[in-house]
């Protein structure tokens, strides 16, 4: 941990342990009083740690304790040791702000302190230069905090009159390209509402909130139930009166921590005790036995878990507690959404969530990784000492000692020994035993019961009570949200209301298929349809000769054991990627049975480079095939004139089939399937079972399903349908290239331009490598000619997809390696000559193909590269006004001493350490591909809301009613026109210019003259017209 961390810590222990003495000891006492209790250090925590002169310190007691709700009871009457702190701090060169007067004012309200303590409270803080207005102002306060303080104020000064908060003026965003987003009074808009009645909505409301408030939800799992025999009711019973036992050990271990932690605070050691006291015992306990509950028969990093376990500290000390102020102005919200109520302007839901005058909620920072990982690992010692079991049930004629249930060992994971926490083969075999058949789930890992609020900043939206971030980041990382406070929140308007939009769909689940998935889940899975099959058949260890103790003989030769020894670590690979997978399709089938008759909502935020993702990580849309076909929409449409052959369509678009035909074409076939699909949906398990043939199985079966309820309709146009249909797009990150470039050539091969049958990017490709493999085959190549007959489309597609992504010669090679070896009939011991030869010529057809993307690709490479050498992350801003940066730092060692082991991980997201070059220009291209694809789903999203569309989408697959997909269509081609009808490249060139090179400190540095000479050089297009675009049929298809 780095020195200022530690000094941190220091300054935090301190304000904790003293609090919690006076609160044991009884309060009270003289502010002006200088001398330190007797247990104090003279020198003091943080004069004997060296404390850096002239910080600034933040509300120690707020960010310690936590806001109104989190706050321990020890905070609420100590002022006296408060006050020792405050000295403490001033005597060390560490001045109080606004934010820690604020706090000390809040506990003499509480506390009903004299007058003349406050006065001379008030008088210190006007001598360090900080304004009375300004706690009301400046400082972010809760209704309770802001009364408390106030009380505070006015009995040292009865005529005291807070100022109002000040009224921001009038925020625009700036953007192009949303002015006609936040254009006033447009006739045209037509924003969508739910389904559901403002009464069923505000019970959907209290039900969230008290899954919430719970922290926790608990499901039934869809493992197939036991009989309860004998043998299962004495495991569940023997099950109960252990964690009862734990239950206890845990409360006093956790007890005995503390003391031991404040202890050494006391000494002016570094301490968690400040930490531990977060949460009350009996939340923490709690926590613990979930967490061995869920522990896997083969263990768990303990890096892992204490990351984890403290992460989970985190979020649920952040818990708000403002639950009847933000019932009403919920309540109020939801007049905009409800199906049977009307509002007086129609706008954008965070406009008239802004609207109801709802305060910004007290943000708090991240706590550094170290501490996150450090308290972690003390909570899991915790319960590695407090859960034992008696040895009886390991062997059955041992003496009643008591054993631990969870040991601590040492495995190798790629190379690498780490350390696990291990279950006793005796506790798991208990478990399996009692096969008890629920789960337990955070309750911001499991979708909303009701729609989520609406993002109003980059901390505060979608969850009711749990803090969410707009921007994911690895936790301890603060760059990102530093780069978003900064930024005028109007700029981030768009974003906001992107979000908002994703997550305002409602979805139900698909119940026929969902019976069908949970059918052979319980059999024995079937992995050709992605159902993972249980552990019961994953592979045995070797018999024979080939058995793992063999290895222990002499006659057995060194190269017989090293076959034995990868044969076995291969087998148990396999079995831990089969537990791996059933484990997910579990989580996500159980939470699919738990929602069926419910209707919920998928709250998203972003990764850095503004792709947007649902929060819930176990049941959403964005997972496997099996995943979206669990999921439709909650809200249907009617079909219409045109919705039914669009069914057909995407049905043959899951298939796989027709990829280079007409939609004409595709329809036809569709009819010419008819029979097939009628038979799919009537007996998808007995019948001829077609649909397991298409690409996307799942899919294709609920899309056969729609397609039968519809023909069947007495009216297929009248027919209400939920099911979403999608638009992808061809080879995306290629389409943005081509128009960046203004590349006729590459527009072509990408469908931008208009054609009567869509252009297959991967096939072209496919041809061209050959053309090049057939004129080496002629000048004698030996691996020209192995390979002839073996290019195909397969064989380059993944290649050609993410080169636009940024993958190297090397990536590339291993991928080509890899649809090599899949091919029976190719001589493998050429697989290795012939993927380096085939990742060449890959590379030499996209630069002849793509000549415009590939000096595009350069100059942004180059472009980091410089950035890099300089010092500096590479930034820049989206078209839409997203601020980015790029997390890629040299990696710093952190090493956690002393416990079971000693933890050491490597963090890249210290901006202390300087940029990571290899990565920072590596990530630049693709990573700015990806903020421009972002920001046209946005676009598009936010454009379909004002049209009242349904709209979802997986990157740069779209989502929505059959009946509306041509709508949707126009609005995605005209905001990908509009997109790139700005000067992308020379507003990137001109702030990347402005950020790196403006600072006549650095002028005459090598590496800025030589940024500078590159970020004017900007690519030359070509002339490719956009306006085609608008007329492209297949450009999404």
């Amino acid at each position: 941990m780095c020195v200022a961390a530690a000094r941190w810590f220091r300054v935090l222990a301190a304000c904790q342990l003293y609090a919690g003495a006076a609160a044991r000891r009884g309060s009270g006492g003289p502010c002006g009083r200088r001398e330190p209790p007797a247990s104090w250090p003279r020198k003091g925590l943080l004069v004997a740690s060296g404390a850096v002169r002239g910080a600034r310190l933040p509300a120690l007691v707020s960010r310690t304790a936590g806001r109104t709700g989190a706050m321990p009871s020890c905070w609420r009457g100590s002022f006296k040791e408060l006050t020792y702190v405050f000295f403490m701090l001033k005597d060390a060169g560490l001045d109080p702000d606004l934010q820690s007067y604020a706090a000390a004012l809040q506990c003499m309200g509480r506390l009903d302190q004299d007058a003349g303590t406050i006065r001379r409270c008030l008088k210190q803080m006007a001598q360090d230069g900080l304004q009375l207005q300004g706690l009301f102002t400046a400082v972010p306060l809760s209704a309770e905090e802001r009364a408390e303080l106030l009380r505070a104020v006015r009995k040292a000064k009865p005529a005291f009159t807070p100022p109002r908060p000040p009224v921001p003026p009038p925020q625009v965003n700036t953007s192009p390209l949303l002015r006609e987003i936040y254009a006033k009074q447009d006739p045209a808009v037509s924003y969508p509402r739910l389904h559901l009645s403002l009464k069923e909505l505000q019970g959907l409301f209290q039900q969230q909130l008290r899954v919430e408030m719970a922290t926790t939800i608990t499901v039934e799992s869809v493992e197939k139930v036991p009989l309860l025999t004998k043998e299962v009711l004495h495991a569940r019973k023997t099950l109960a009166g252990l964690r009862t036992r734990w239950r206890t050990a845990l409360y006093r271990e956790l007890q005995e921590t503390k003391e031991s932690e404040a202890h050494a605070a006391r000494e002016g050691r570094l301490s968690l005790f400040p930490y531990l006291c977060l949460l009350s015992e009996k939340e923490v306990v709690r926590m613990l036995l979930q967490t061995l509950q869920a522990l896997p028969a083969q263990g768990e990093s303990l890096l892992f878990l204490a990351h984890e376990l403290g992460l989970r500290v985190f979020k649920r000390k952040q818990l708000r507690n403002e639950v009847q102020e933000l019932e009403q102005r919920y309540s109020k919200y939801l007049h905009l959404l409800a199906s049977d109520t009307q509002v007086a302007e129609p706008c954008l839901p965070r406009q008239h969530w802004e609207a109801l005058g709802v305060p910004e909620a007290p943000h708090e920072q991240p706590w550094p990784m170290s501490v996150v990982v450090q308290l972690g690992k003390q909570l899991a010692e915790v319960l590695v000492r407090a859960a034992q079991m008696p040895s009886s049930l390991a062997a059955p004629r041992s003496p009643g000692t008591l054993i631990p249930v969870l040991y601590h060992v040492y495995s190798f994971r790629s190379f690498r020994q780490i350390g696990i926490l291990k279950p006793h083969p005796a506790f798991t075999q208990l478990l399996e035993t009692a096969a008890e058949r629920t789960l337990t789930f955070e309750s911001t890992d499991v979708p909303m019961l009701c729609p989520p609020l609406p993002w109003t900043s980059p901390h505060s939206g979608a969850f009711l009570l749990s803090p969410t971030k707009m921007m994911r980041s690895v936790e301890g990382s603060q760059q990102h949200q530093l780069l978003l406070e900064r930024c005028p929140p109007a700029e981030l308007h768009g974003a906001l209301d992107a979000l908002t939009q994703l997550g305002n769909c409602a979805w139900r689940v698909n119940g026929r298929v969902l019976d069908l998935v949970l059918q052979l889940f319980a059999d024995k899975g079937c992995p050709r349809l992605g159902v993972p099959a249980p552990p019961s058949e994953a592979p045995r260890p070797p018999e024979g000769r080939r058995a793992p103790n063999r290895c222990l003989l002499p006659e057995v030769s060194p190269a017989e054991k090293a076959e034995m020894r990868r044969e076995l670590a291969r087998r148990l690979k396999v079995a831990r990627e089969m537990q791996s997978l059933r484990a997910d399709a579990l989580y996500r089938l159980s939470l699919a049975r738990h929602l069926r008759h419910r209707v919920f909502w998928l709250p998203h935020n972003m990764d850095f480079r503004g792709r947007t993702y649902p929060c819930s990580p176990h049941f959403n849309h964005l997972g496997s095939d099996l995943a979206r076909a669990l999921l439709e929409f909650a809200q249907g449409r009617p079909l219409g004139p045109h919705g039914l052959n669009w069914l057909k369509i995407h049905l043959v678009n899951l298939t796989g089939l027709k990829k280079r035909e007409s939609l004409q074409a595709r329809r036809d076939y569709a009819d010419e399937l008819m029979e097939d699909i009628l038979d799919s949906a009537d007996r998808p398990m007995t019948g001829r079972k077609w649909w397991m043939e298409a690409d996307e199985p799942w899919q294709a079966l609920a899309c056969c399903m729609e397609v039968a309820r519809a023909v069947r309709a007495p009216d297929p146009a009248a027919y209400v349908s939920h099911f979403p249909v999608h638009q992808d797009g061809s080879c995306n990150g290629l389409q943005h290239y081509a128009a960046l470039g203004r590349d006729s050539a590459g527009a072509a091969s990408v469908n931008l331009l208009p054609s009567d049958l869509p252009q297959d990017v991967y096939s072209e490709v496919a041809a061209q490598v050959e053309v090049f493999r057939r004129q080496d085959a002629e000048q004698g190549v030996q691996v020209a000619q192995v390979l002839e007959g073996f290019i195909s489309r397969k064989v380059v597609k993944q290649t050609v997809m993410t080169v636009v992504y940024g993958v190297t010669r090397y990536g590339g090679r291993l991928q080509i390696e890899k649809r090599l070896r899949e091919i029976h009939d190719f001589p493998q011991d050429f697989v290795w000559e012939a993927s380096h030869y085939l990742v060449r010529q890959v590379f030499n057809s996209l630069q002849e193909m793509f000549s415009g993307t590939r000096s595009i690709q350069r100059w942004l490479t180059e472009s980091a590269r410089l950035i890099s050498h300089t010092g500096s992350a590479v930034e820049w801003v989206t078209p839409l006004g997203i601020p980015i940066i790029q997390p890629y730092h040299r990696d710093s060692k952190v090493m956690i001493k002393g416990g079971l082991q000693s933890l050491t991980f490597s963090s890249s997201v210290d901006t202390s350490q300087k940029p990571n070059t290899l990565k920072q220009k590596n990530g630049f291209p693709p990573n700015f591909i990806h903020s421009l694809d972002s920001s046209h789903m946005m676009l598009t999203a936010l454009h379909c809301y004002r049209k009242g569309l349904t709209f979802v989408s997986v990157h740069d697959c779209f989502w929505t009613h059959a009946a509306d997909v041509a709508v949707m269509n126009q609005v995605c081609r005209e905001q990908f026109v509009r997109l790139h009808s700005q000067p992308i490249l020379h507003n990137l060139s001109r702030f990347l210019i402005e950020r790196f090179c403006s600072d006549p400190r650095t002028s005459k540095s090598i590496w800025v003259s030589r940024l500078m000479d590159t970020l004017l050089s900007v690519p030359k297009t070509g002339t490719f017209n956009l306006e085609q675009v608008k007329h492209s049929t297949y450009f999404f298809s």
